[in-house]
């Protein structure tokens, strides 16, 4: 497959799927996908278990990003059980790491944090794949090169990411300041472009108060610049750059996520330069350090042998499981409750 079409066709796909979210997410209707009854109340209501379209979409995001890294390493020639193994090991750091350091930071049980997940799966990632090798590697007698995987695992990471804005716009987190708090150049930039969230069960709503006003579209910005920093990525990693890719995709979305949390509104810790700031930092000087002991070797790249592992039962199979996790992990929510009753529509008889 053409390089240049593959990755144009991805910025395609992606552009659609966004452009939909930014208009239709931060309505009130988009937050609950369903609920379901778990105990029976009086009056014939059921307590409910809200699932939300915050974990649809971040599960649809974790799975892509979780596609793409497998396309590009099956691309490099990497052997498809080594990438499920990774992937596996990855997830298990990653997925509980993104409670565990919003409980820390903002010392709430309810709050996820991607940017701690992040850090969490850079500082481990090396090891992973070094005990991969060590143990498999010598077993098997294959090599995993440490910067090309990671190269693949940043790219997934920041498609990912862009993705996993539209689960913000649709729950109202990690929102940016209200245009009435902002000064009169940035309310004149953002006049006419900006997001507004309806609905008092967003966090936006309970957290801060700020439903129905215009507020800096963060998440918008977010999902768009990360989207041109994957694709960007993509192209670089294809044409046989793997440590370029890897070090654009981690500076551009990790600088980024210093400068937008001056634009944030949402409660990010006590301290002015937040820690998920300086963990945004310390991953980029992790993995240049990383990269100075496993330098990039040469690797050919053949984006077909990429799609050929995504028609395997057992990969597919993978990525199902993976939305299931991220869903069951993401998508039931603890911060909303619902009141559900069932009655006969006599008509109907």
């Amino acid at each position: 497959m053409d390089i240049i079409f593959f990755v144009v066709g991805l910025g395609l796909l992606i552009g659609v799927v966004l452009s939909w979210g930014f208009k239709t997410l931060p309505k009130e209707k988009w937050q609950m996908v369903a609920a379901f009854p778990r105990e029976k109340l009086d009056q014939g209501q059921w307590r409910g278990m809200n699932l939300t379209w915050y974990g649809l979409l971040s599960a649809n995001a974790y799975t892509f990003g979780v596609i793409m890294a497998v396309i590009l390493a099956a691309s490099a020639g990497m052997p498809i059980f080594v990438l499920v193994l990774v992937t596996v090991l990855l997830l298990a750091v990653t997925i509980p790491a993104s409670k565990i350091v919003a409980r820390i930071v903002e010392k709430k049980k309810a709050t996820l944090t991607i940017g701690g997940a992040l850090f969490a799966g850079v500082v481990t990632a090396p090891w992973i794949i070094m005990l991969v090798n060590a143990t498999l590697g010598t077993a098997f007698n294959f090599h995993l090169p440490v910067a090309v995987m990671m190269a693949c695992l940043s790219i997934g990471y920041t498609f990912g990411e862009s993705l996993g804005r539209l689960a913000c716009l649709s729950f109202g987190c990690c929102y940016g300041k209200p245009l009435s708090r902002c000064d009169a150049p940035t309310r004149k930039l953002f006049e006419h472009f900006n997001v507004v969230f309806t609905g008092e069960t967003k966090k936006v709503a309970y957290a801060s108060g700020l439903a129905g006003e215009k507020m800096i579209p963060i998440q918008i910005i977010t999902a768009v610049i990360y989207a041109i920093s994957g694709l960007v990525g993509t192209l670089l990693f294809l044409r046989g750059f793997a440590e370029t890719a890897l070090v654009e995709t981690l500076v551009v979305t990790q600088v980024w996520r210093v400068v937008s949390e001056f634009f944030r509104a949402d409660f990010r810790g006590e301290r002015k330069f937040s820690m998920y700031q300086i963990m945004a930092l310390s991953a980029i000087a992790y993995t240049i350090a990383v990269l100075a002991f496993f330098p990039d070797p040469e690797v050919a790249v053949s984006l077909d042998n990429g799609f050929k592992a995504l028609w395997d039962p057992g990969m597919i199979l993978f990525f199902q499981g993976v939305w299931v996790v991220s869903f069951l992990h993401s998508g039931r929510s603890t911060v909303t409750a619902s009141k559900i009753s069932f009655h006969v529509v006599k008509d109907n008889i």
